[in-house]
């Protein structure tokens, strides 16, 4: 018997119990199903944040922090009336020591730093156009670590950090909000922003619009650069009050081609600040955190896949040792006919790779089906705040090694029953009854 002879007669082997191995179909199906949406899941996620990283960020910057310390072996701290202050409230960005303007030009000391900026969180009450027929204020929030990365930009530019105007990027949707024809018509145009000071009262003071900002899962809220941060920080700060800061962010210089700050740059600054008893993150660092969680979570999807693709193979095993039981004759027959062992064993493991073909092929098939519906009304609907996120990715590749996964693990269920099949005796199966 040919090769081709085998493959065509093990695909029609495969359904002479039709309902026997349509039931195995489906639970491979279910499995392929459920990894081929996990898988996409995962690629459509991932792919948003590392989009989000790439915008958010050029990898010249660093957010450094008082380094903190896990070792509680000899009991609390000494307390060191020179040393750094606490903070009262909690920090999501660090811990709660704070920074001095000394850790500042330690900072600024280190070899790659080309220059340090502490983040100073500030309060907006509202914003209000300057130049539009529209006087209504509105609530506005600014991101405190728009001054460490970049904005996702509709219009506009990039905040200038060094400018000694007060700009502002706003978010996409206060254009129409704020009298605006469209992102383009916003930029350059100048908004009033108030705040309220110390000592209770309040105060406003104007910025130029530079950008418009999309909405990002990882970036919320206005940007204002140091110029404008520092004007409203200085006014909100309460009088006496040292200066102490939680975060501040590193601007480095590079050594590769064009200036561009390399992994080695990013590497030494870290152990020198270190030294320093500080520590220091990129962007990327905060945000794979995020990807780590996200990869966690798809991670447990997946396995409850796993779990049913093993259950499946179960389900081939028993059907393909059926199989080889009420074809005993037959085997015998073939056997004696002159078909070897190998033949043999070739003939019933491709009958399994033909099982695990169907059902991985239309699991795969339904999962890419499904999935774009869903992707395509969550993008209308609940997610349409988050533009350039496709909920399920499906890349050609991964549906192409979750198909060649669930193949191999079908050849693997087969391989026992058709070893079983290859050693029968061609004598003694021509006697069975």
């Amino acid at each position: 018997m040919r090769a081709a002879d085998v493959i065509t007669s093990a695909t029609r082997n495969a359904f002479r119990s039709k309902l026997r191995t349509t039931l195995t179909v489906l639970s491979l199906f279910v499995g392929a199903f459920t990894l081929t949406l996990t898988t996409a899941l995962g690629a459509g996620v991932s792919d948003y944040v590392t989009k989000q990283v790439a915008s958010l960020s050029t990898g010249d910057v660093l957010l450094v922090s008082p380094a903190t310390t896990t070792d509680t072996t000899d009991g609390p701290a000494e307390y060191d009336p020179d040393g750094r202050q606490q903070s009262s409230q909690a920090n999501p960005l660090g811990g709660g020591t704070l920074m001095s303007d000394d850790d500042l030009d330690a900072i600024a000391a280190i070899y790659g730093v080309d220059r340090v900026e502490p983040i100073r969180s500030i309060s907006v009450d509202w914003v209000a156009a300057s130049d539009t027929s529209t006087d209504t204020r509105f609530e506005l929030d600014v991101n405190p670590t728009s001054s460490i990365g970049r904005s996702d930009l509709v219009a506009g530019a990039q905040l200038d950090q060094e400018a000694d105007e007060a700009q502002v990027i706003l978010p996409e949707d206060y254009v129409d909000t704020l009298g605006y024809d469209d992102a383009d018509d916003a930029i350059g145009r100048t908004v009033e922003l108030g705040y309220t000071v110390a000592d209770g009262g309040e105060q406003s003071t104007e910025a130029t619009i530079v950008g418009v900002a999309r909405t990002s899962l990882l970036a919320s809220g206005a940007g204002a650069n140091q110029a404008l941060t520092t004007e409203v920080a200085d006014a909100q700060a309460v009088p006496g009050q040292p200066d102490a800061y939680a975060v501040a962010v590193a601007y480095l210089t590079g050594s590769g081609a064009d200036g561009a700050v390399t992994d080695d740059d990013v590497t030494e600054v870290k152990l020198a600040l270190a030294d320093a008893d500080l520590a220091g993150q990129t962007v990327e660092d905060q945000l794979g955190v995020v990807q780590t969680i996200i990869n966690g979570i798809i991670g447990v999807l997946s396995a409850f896949a796993i779990v049913a693709l093993i259950a499946a193979s179960f389900g081939i095993i028993n059907t393909l040792l059926m199989s080889v039981q009420e074809r005993t004759r037959e085997i015998g027959l073939m056997k004696a006919m002159g078909m070897s062992n190998g033949r043999v064993f070739g003939l019933f493991s491709l009958e399994a790779v033909v099982i695990g073909f169907l059902g991985s092929a239309l699991g795969a098939l339904a999962a890419i089906g499904v999935g774009t519906a869903i992707s395509s009304v969550a993008s209308a609907g609940p997610l349409a705040a988050l533009p350039g996120l496709t909920l399920l990715l499906f890349d050609p590749l991964s549906v192409a090694l979750v198909i060649a996964a669930i193949m191999l693990i079908a050849f693997l269920s087969g391989v026992l029953p058709a070893r079983r099949a290859a050693r029968q005796d061609p004598i003694e199966s021509l006697r069975y009854e």
